[in-house]
């Protein structure tokens, strides 16, 4: 089911990112440039292996990961992160831990795109990634 996640990926809306950041606790002047990128996001499944790559003119990450197995993430906002991905109902949910603190990450397809719903205490931010031609 991963497949069909595989693609690149680029953003085309955002709702409530900024607030989203802060709840992270990212500092304001990497919220504004988080605030006016719009990333590519590239996802790779070579066996039982997913890279997800994030693209843009700010910074670029790369994580791969085995689904349903814990490691070590460092995010874009250089947090040091525990991070697992699961493949549940459809949907790719990646939890990220550090500090005593959450926040989860959810990639499903509708309609022929991605939403990834980024969740932090009670912030919820939306973005639409429609695939690259």
């Amino acid at each position: 089911m991963a497949e069909a996640f595989v693609g690149t990926w680029k953003l085309m809306s955002s709702c409530h990112f900024d607030s989203y950041m802060k709840a992270l606790g990212v500092g304001f002047a990497t919220r504004q440039m988080g605030n006016v990128i719009w990333p590519t996001t590239i996802i790779e499944l070579e066996g039982d292996k997913v890279t997800l790559k994030t693209q843009s003119t700010f910074k670029n990450t790369e994580v791969s990961f085995k689904l349903g197995e814990e490691f070590d993430e460092t995010t874009a906002d250089a947090r040091h992160v525990k991070s697992l991905v699961t493949l549940d109902g459809g949907k790719l949910i990646h939890v990220q831990k550090w500090d005593g603190k959450e926040t989860t990450l959810v990639r499903e397809l509708q309609d022929g795109k991605l939403i990834l719903t980024l969740t932090m205490d009670n912030v919820i931010c939306t973005r639409t990634y429609e695939k690259a031609t």
